[in-house]
């Protein structure tokens, strides 16, 4: 909290600073002013509460700092800002803080008042507020002192808050007109000005765009409904006040077109739609279907699959209701069972489930194919994590998982068609895993697990191939298996190729003298040039002999050589010792 009033304090420097005009005139850049404090303090998450707070603040520094008190603790006095104390362009801000202060608090109201209807009458007051001082900071803008821009940009300002005021009291005449002054004023500004300064101007006009169509389809114009179902769609139509009404306004012209429908065809069965809810989502499929086709860029598309899924689970849970209260649908779905046929509101919901898991499966697809497309991309920022084969695969195991909740739908049992076309599709999507998982395996250069995978990848195109020629109008929504076989090809002999250098990096320059190759690695301080330590050579040794055979030999006796002890006694001995008788 320190921190973020610490920033506070610096922006209002830093803007006051900014905004003294060269020749010596009072300017203020109200549009750039709001817009960034209103993203830096809440509304970048809807947060209005916070923003409010942040104005109050705000409004406490500047009064402080222009000795622009109100009284003091004990009694309050009401003092405004009038054209002869204009010396500061922080006069003008401190009206403009205000107005925003009663617009962030209409607006916080506004979303209070979903629950609590009484709270409109207040939400109306501050929106009044707001529009007050908006007149009051266009009246001070009207000054010789103040520059041209800057008074544009507070009438824009005020025509802007007083068309909410006309547009929250339903008077589509006067708010159209309001909405249109303020669409002209920043049109002219944002000619007048480069591109890059143009910017914040066109996305104003942009914001205001849906209210003056609401407007117009309120007065009687048609085809204004076209336009607003257009913007909804959009990146950025239909969003912060607009949202709810242009929802409403959808569902009620869907709920009149509702009123015709009565049955739905699917899988050469048709089938009595009763529930509104129902029959108000299948009408707009279509619209949301070709929404997501010309989306132009993968976030919208993402948007579209969010919002089309979220109908669809609400339409299933309208139809389950129905189901459960039902007790004689109950009765025939078991009888029913009993012959093999489901009953009219179970295969309803079999359809409607059969429409979200399709839905999962195309959406997973978009997000494959956008994520394969930055894989080719090559890397820029290594400190920056890119995406990854793991991510595919998580991915493809979720299409795998929709496909197999197909395939047991209710009613579809005995579909055989609509099995082999599951059973298909599913093949694809298996290819696509396997190849992924193999990426990953090549990435931690494990090349046997990688080859066994990519024959298995090969495997699966094959037996799609083999089946697919009874089911052309099936691969329509699929990838192309075709394109998979050539890159796993190609992957295949890069594969390897790196296994073989592998190998031949491990080999000593010693023991590949006779296959040329460049070599960076021998020119660093640890070259690979021969094996150390040496492998282990066997060598010849001494032989060991042993002597068996000495046991069993019987020597020739010796007795004739070996002179006989004590013969001629004691003069023998003499005669031995001295030598004599030798």
């Amino acid at each position: 909290m320190a921190a973020e009033q610490q920033n506070e304090m610096k922006i209002p420097q830093m803007e006051e600073n900014k905004e003294n005009s060269i020749d010596g005139s009072l300017g203020l850049e109200i549009l750039q002013i709001i817009k960034d404090s209103q993203q830096q303090h809440g509304l970048r998450h809807g947060d209005y509460q916070r923003y409010r707070g942040y104005c109050s603040r705000r409004l406490r520094r500047l009064r402080k700092t222009l000795g622009f008190k109100m009284g003091n603790r004990h009694k309050f006095t009401g003092k405004k800002v009038t054209v002869e104390l204009l010396s500061d362009n922080r006069h003008l801000l401190l009206v403009l803080m205000e107005a925003e202060r009663a617009w962030s608090y209409a607006m916080q109201l506004k979303q209070e008042a979903n629950t609590e209807p009484r709270k409109r009458f207040h939400l109306l007051a501050r929106l009044r507020k707001a529009a007050k001082h908006g007149e009051q900071l266009e009246k001070l803008c009207e000054s010789p002192r103040v520059d041209a821009k800057t008074k544009l940009e507070a009438q824009a300002y005020t025509a802007y808050l007083n068309g909410m005021v006309q547009f929250e009291l339903q008077e589509w005449k006067s708010a159209m007109e309001a909405f249109n002054k303020c669409k002209t004023i920043y049109e002219k500004l944002a000619s007048a000005f480069t591109e890059e300064q143009a910017v914040l101007y066109h996305q104003r006009v942009e914001e205001i765009s849906p209210n003056i169509r609401y407007c117009a389809y309120n007065i009687g114009d048609q085809n204004a409904i076209n336009d607003l179902m257009q913007m909804r769609l959009s990146a950025g139509g239909g969003g912060g006040m607009m949202a709810e009404k242009l929802e409403a306004l959808i569902t009620q012209t869907r709920a009149k077109q509702a009123a015709v429908m009565s049955e739905v065809e699917w899988r050469g069965r048709t089938v009595p739609v009763k529930i509104d809810k129902a029959r108000i989502f299948l009408l707009g499929l279509a619209d949301n279907e070709a929404a997501i086709i010309q989306a132009d860029n993968e976030e919208t598309k993402e948007r579209l699959y969010e919002s089309l899924l979220a109908e669809c689970r609400d339409t299933i849970q309208a139809v389950r209701e129905e189901l459960r209260t039902d007790v004689k649908q109950r009765e025939r779905a078991a009888e029913g069972a009993d012959s093999g046929k489901v009953s009219n509101l179970q295969y309803l919901h079999s359809y409607l489930t059969y429409i979200k898991l399709w839905t999962v499966v195309r959406r997973n697809e978009s997000m494959a194919h956008a994520l394969q497309a930055k894989l080719k991309e090559p890397q820029t920022d290594e400190n920056k994590r890119g995406p990854r084969p793991q991510d595919l695969i998580r991915l493809y195991d979720i299409i795998l998982q929709s496909l197999a909740e197909l395939s047991s739908l209710q009613g579809l049992e005995e579909d055989h068609t609509f099995q082999k076309e599951v059973a298909l599709k599913t093949l694809v999507y298996k290819a696509y895993r396997c190849f992924y998982i193999a990426q990953s395996y090549v990435l931690v250069k494990k090349w046997s697990e990688a080859l066994v995978l990519y024959e298995r990848v090969l495997k699966y195109t094959r037996e799609v191939q083999s089946k697919a020629k009874s089911f052309n109008n099936s691969l329509k929504d699929l990838p192309d298996v075709q394109e998979l076989i050539a890159e796993v090809s190609a992957e295949k002999y890069s594969l390897q190729a790196a296994a073989i250098l592998v190998i031949l990096k491990r080999i000593p320059l010693s023991d590949r003298l006779d296959h040329f190759r460049l070599d960076p690695t021998l020119l660093s301080k640890q070259p690979n040039l021969v094996q150390f330590p040496p492998d282990f050579q066997p060598i010849p040794c001494k032989p060991l002999f042993f002597d068996l055979a000495l046991n069993h030999v019987a020597f020739p006796p010796l007795d004739d050589k070996v002179e006989q002890k004590g013969k001629g006694g004691i003069t023998g001995y003499f005669r031995g010792f001295f030598g004599f008788g030798s």
